[in-house]
């Protein structure tokens, strides 16, 4: 029985599961600044756009004052998961870890962190962040997960009904490298594009009439990708070209976070998307020239800060 959570990150996808899920349990969000622990304590958290809800939580940003919880969903950036887990460390033995971040190796961080079962998830509803206490769901669309190690699949199944009971949609699969590898290629293939034209998920990266068209370089990136998955014997729960059409269909331009991280001349997560792509094609000896270019070229956005 799952009656506490804790949401470890209050962005946008942190923020999208707490809201929902307070609903259905009793909810606590670790944040990384405490005024933004203390604009929800004071004002709760308010969720609109495709459901409108507005909830009451507790939020902390020192995880030494939360109480014991069930489940903890692990939805920092990638630049701050190593902070997230070493806060973690030494507390809370009996719950059960979720990372639901982009790119590969969220998992290890973690369990270098603790001896938590842990189960992975991959999400692909978004949202736009309004303030710290208010988050608009615009993407209904699932989170995908499955078991860590030892982990049960039973304890995957249970985390993913509590989430489908909040009227968010999940599936719980019995092995989730390809759909998490599906994703990753999607990710790589659009975000440093986006971070590097300045352009969000538009009409533009499915474009293939003409020869300039930005979709000519996202279809290559993600050939290269796949190149990458059958290499490491991994079969695709979805087409990432594909997903990339379907996304750019639906009307709205979504921004992706790499995007308003280089705008906002912050780190991004580069390294568990591309970085993490390149060191699979190094592993398996597979050339991916167009991830390397697109890695070299936003790191060096990062340096030019």
């Amino acid at each position: 029985m799952i009656n506490r959570v804790c949401i470890v990150g209050a962005g946008v996808i942190g923020s999208l599961f707490a809201g929902h899920l307070a609903q259905v349990c009793d909810v606590f969000m670790l944040t990384r600044r405490r005024e933004h622990a203390g604009a929800l304590n004071r004002e709760g958290l308010r969720v609109s756009g495709k459901s409108e809800r507005h909830v009451r939580v507790r939020a902390s940003a020192d995880a030494g004052t939360l109480p014991s919880f069930d489940v903890g969903i692990i939805a920092t950036k990638a630049t701050g998961l190593r902070g997230a887990a070493e806060a973690l460390e030494g507390s809370f033995p009996d719950a059960t870890m979720m990372t639901v971040l982009n790119g590969l190796g969220a998992e290890e961080i973690v369990r270098e962190h603790g001896a938590w079962p842990i189960v992975s998830a991959v999400t692909f509803m978004s949202g736009t962040r309004h303030s710290d206490t208010h988050v608009e769901y615009i993407l209904d669309t699932e989170t995908w997960l499955g078991p860590y190690e030892e982990t049960p699949f039973e304890r995957v199944e249970e985390i993913a009904d509590l989430i489908v009971s909040s009227g968010l949609k999940a599936e719980a699969l019995p092995d989730l490298r390809p759909a998490q590898w599906s994703k990753l290629i999607f990710n790589a293939a659009v975000n440093p594009v986006a971070a590097l034209t300045g352009l969000p998920h538009d009409p533009h990266f499915s474009a293939e009439k003409e020869p300039t068209d930005l979709g000519h370089l996202v279809r290559g990136l993600v050939e290269e990708g796949k190149a990458v998955a059958e290499a490491a014997g991994i079969e695709l729960n979805d087409d990432p070209w594909a997903m990339n059409v379907l996304a750019t269909e639906r009307g709205s331009a979504h921004y992706p976070s790499m995007l308003e991280d280089v705008e906002a001349h912050r780190r991004t997560e580069i390294e568990l998307i591309t970085g993490s792509l390149v060191r699979e094609a190094e592993r398996h000896d597979v050339s991916v020239p167009l991830h390397t270019a697109l890695y070299g070229l936003v790191k060096a956005r990062e340096d030019s800060w």
